[in-house]
């Protein structure tokens, strides 16, 4: 069986890092969103929010950390590794504020392909800011709607994970993985 590097999508606080914990405790490999640590980085060299100031440059630290991520994943002893978030994600977010980057983030998604892809939608009732995720719910659901078209323009097929109990987002995954 070739290895799954499965991805895990979804606009901010949808339930992607509670689906991510829940799987590693089931004791798969995870990989958690490396989004909050490139922002604390930055935090404490005084750049409060590294996205909205310098978009650029925090986003060619997410590509190279989410390569990083996916070379990783390809040398784990498992058939299955989860990502929370993937390369794509970061096309998407500059085309959401609208910005311009190089052809390098593209040859990037081009290279790295996942095996599957999971989104999980947004949903209000769960929805929490905090000094990392500075989005507005109506913000998030624009996110999605740009992760969604931007993982469609790779060729992706979309996996919906309907909002449900932690439980059954998990046993919703597995069963569909095992199709």
């Amino acid at each position: 069986m070739e290895k799954e590097i499965i991805v895990l999508i979804g606009g901010p606080s949808s339930g992607k890092t509670t689906l991510i914990n829940a799987l590693t405790q089931k004791g798969y490999i995870c990989y958690p969103e490396i989004s909050r640590e490139v922002i604390q980085k930055a935090q404490k060299k005084g750049i409060e929010q590294l996205f909205l100031e310098q978009p650029l440059l925090f986003s060619e630290l997410l590509l190279e950390g989410r390569i990083h991520q996916f070379k990783k994943a390809k040398q784990e002893n498992s058939d299955i590794v989860f990502i929370d978030r993937g390369l794509p994600d970061v096309i998407a977010y500059m085309n959401y504020i609208g910005d311009t980057y190089p052809n390098e983030f593209h040859e990037a998604c081009v290279q790295h392909k996942y095996s599957k892809v999971f989104v999980l939608p947004p949903w209000e009732e769960i929805y929490t800011s905090d000094s990392e995720r500075y989005e507005s719910f109506e913000e998030a659901v624009q996110i999605q709607t740009h992760l969604e078209n931007t993982y469609k323009q790779y060729g992706y097929q979309l996996i919906h994970v309907p909002k449900d109990t932690i439980e059954n987002r998990v046993a919703f995954l597995m069963n569909e993985l095992s199709k």
